[in-house]
C-alpha cells in the first residue's frame, strides 16, 4: 500500500464530504435570504445578519463560519463580507451564473436515497414524478439562468434561419418543458410567434401555466401534458429539447415524432449537458456532476419508460447524432456550446 496515495485520497474524500455538507448550507442560505441580505458587498456581523433575516444569531454565526471556511465569504475580526463575484452565484437570481436556487436538486438525491437504492437493487427504474418535489423546482432554477443568458442571445442565432422565422411569426414546440422556463424566455423575446410546451409530468405543466399567466403571455403560450413520443400537433417551425432528451427511455421515438411534427425545412434545437464521446474525456468536474446526477435521476427515469435506451447525462455528440440519424434527420451539427451545454441543430 502506498501511504502517500492513501493520505492524498483521504484528503480528497474529506474535501468532498465538506462540499456535500456545504451544499446543505447553501440551500439554507438561499432559502432564508442570508446571501441576499449580504449582497451589498459590505461587512456584517452575525448578529446584524440575524437581525436582517429574522434568524437565530447563534446559528447564523455557525453558518457564516462554514461559509468563511469554504471561501464563500470573507472574514475579518468578527465581520463577514460576501464579495460581488460570489454574490453573482449565490444571491443574484438574474445573474447568468446563479446556482444557489438550483442547489436544492442535490437535496432530492438524499431525500430519495431509499428509492434510488431500491432501483439499483432492482430493474433500475425510478420515474421523474416519483422523486421529492424539490427536484422539480430545483431543476428549473438550475437551468433557468443559462436559458436567460444564452437562449436568445446565442443559441437561437446559431441555428440556420430560425431567428428570422421567430421574428416574423413561427410555431414552436418545447418538448419536455418542465416548469416552462425556456418556453417563457422565448415567448418574451419573440412576440409574433406561438409556443406550445409539452411535458408528461402533470404538476410541472400546471406550474408552467402559472408562470406564463404571471408573465401575461396570454394564448400565445400554451402548455399540454403529453409524452415526447406522442405530443400533438404539426407544422412546427422549431422543436426544442432542453436538457431532457437523455432522460427519455425512447429518445429515438422522441426525435422521430419531432421529425414528423416539423414543417419542411424545420429545425430541432437540442440542448444537452456538455460531454465528449468517451468516458476518459469526461473525467473532470463537469462530468463528475453530471454522472452523479445521472445515476440518481436521469438514467433511472429512462429505465422507467418503454424502450429503456438510457443515454445518460453524458451521452456525447456522437451518440446524440446517431439518435437523430435513426429518426430520419439528414442534417445534424453542433451549433454552439457552453462549458455546461452542447447546443445541437437537426434539420429535415
Amino acid at each position: 500500500m502506498n501511504e502517500a496515495k492513501l493520505q492524498d485520497f483521504m484528503g480528497k474524500l474529506v474535501g468532498d464530504m465538506g462540499g456535500a455538507a456545504m451544499m446543505a448550507n447553501v440551500i439554507l442560505g438561499e432559502e432564508l435570504g442570508l446571501y441576499r441580505a449580504m449582497a451589498d458587498n459590505q461587512p456584517v456581523s452575525a448578529d446584524e445578519l440575524a437581525q436582517r433575516t429574522g434568524c437565530n444569531a447563534r446559528l447564523v454565526r455557525e453558518w457564516l463560519s462554514a461559509q468563511a471556511a469554504s471561501g464563500y465569504v470573507e472574514h475579518d475580526n468578527g465581520r463577514f463580507r460576501l464579495p460581488e463575484e460570489q454574490a453573482m452565484a449565490l444571491a443574484d437570481e438574474d445573474s447568468p451564473v446563479y446556482v444557489a436556487g438550483g442547489a436544492v436538486v442535490l437535496a432530492s438525491l438524499y431525500l430519495d436515497k431509499d428509492k434510488i437504492a431500491a432501483a439499483m437493487r432492482g430493474d433500475g427504474a425510478l420515474s421523474w414524478g416519483d422523486h421529492h418535489p424539490c427536484l422539480f423546482a430545483g431543476t428549473e432554477r438550475f437551468f433557468r439562468p443559462g436559458y436567460r443568458a444564452h437562449l436568445v442571445s446565442s443559441w437561437l442565432p446559431a441555428l440556420e434561419g430560425v431567428v428570422s422565422k421567430l421574428e416574423k411569426g413561427a410555431l414552436v414546440a418545447d418538448v419536455g418543458c418542465g416548469h416552462g422556463a425556456s418556453t417563457v424566455v422565448m415567448a418574451q423575446a419573440y412576440p409574433a410567434s406561438r409556443f406550445v410546451g409539452f411535458d408528461f409530468h402533470a404538476p410541472s405543466i400546471e406550474q408552467a401555466r402559472q408562470r406564463a399567466a404571471a408573465q401575461g403571455l396570454g394564448e400565445r403560450v400554451q402548455f399540454e401534458r403529453a409524452t415526447a413520443q406522442d405530443f400533438p400537433g404539426s407544422g412546427f417551425d422549431l422543436v426544442c429539447f432542453f436538457d431532457c432528451l437523455h432522460d427519455m427511455g425512447d429518445p429515438v421515438g422522441a426525435a422521430r415524432r419531432a421529425h414528423a411534427a416539423l414543417k419542411p425545412g424545420g429545425s430541432v434545437l437540442l440542448v444537452e449537458p456538455y460531454a465528449k464521446d468517451e468516458l476518459d474525456e469526461n473525467l473532470n468536474p463537469v462530468g463528475r456532476l453530471f454522472y452523479a446526477a445521472s445515476t440518481c435521476i436521469c438514467t433511472p427515469n429512462a429505465l422507467s419508460q418503454p424502450v429503456k435506451l438510457a443515454l445518460g447525462a453524458q451521452a456525447g455528440e456522437r451518440r446524440l447524432r446517431d439518435v437523430f440519424e435513426q429518426a430520419g434527420f439528414q442534417s445534424f451539427r453542433r451549433a454552439t456550446e457552453t462549458p455546461f451545454n452542447l447546443v445541437l441543430e437537426a434539420r429535415k
